[in-house]
């Protein structure tokens, strides 16, 4: 019998499993939005560690936008995230969208995270 019961839960975990196999050791750009802000992580899995971070939520960002929910804003983590990223030698990743549809604002951050160096 499955260790998990529930259809969605047992999805989860083969999705998970099947990024995790697919990076190859290469870390892992993961994005969360909610309907007010966007947030995105650079993770490496064989170290268990966040590498880079940012989001919508963050001074810099706040002041200079009209709102976190946006593709604008999206655009602007996605540019923040990649410059942080380069600068601790990180410049191939695996983007991990979760549930996420890549479409909006998913798409519009990592094609920033393209333009500013990560490639994937």
């Amino acid at each position: 019998m499955s260790r998990y019961l529930n259809p969605t839960e047992r999805r989860r975990v083969r999705v998970r499993r099947a990024i995790k196999t697919a990076a190859g050791g290469r870390p892992r750009l993961s994005v969360f939005r909610s309907s007010k802000h966007i947030y995105a992580q650079v993770i490496d899995d064989l170290k268990g560690e966040t590498v880079a971070a940012a989001s919508s939520m963050e001074k810099s960002l706040r002041e200079g936008a009209k709102t976190g929910a946006n593709v604008d804003a999206a655009k602007a983590v996605g540019k923040l995230l990649a410059e942080r990223a380069v600068q601790k030698g990180v410049k191939t990743v695996v983007f991990d969208r979760g549930r996420y549809l890549y479409h909006g604002r998913v798409k519009a951050l990592a094609d920033a995270a393209r333009e500013g160096g990560l490639r994937f």
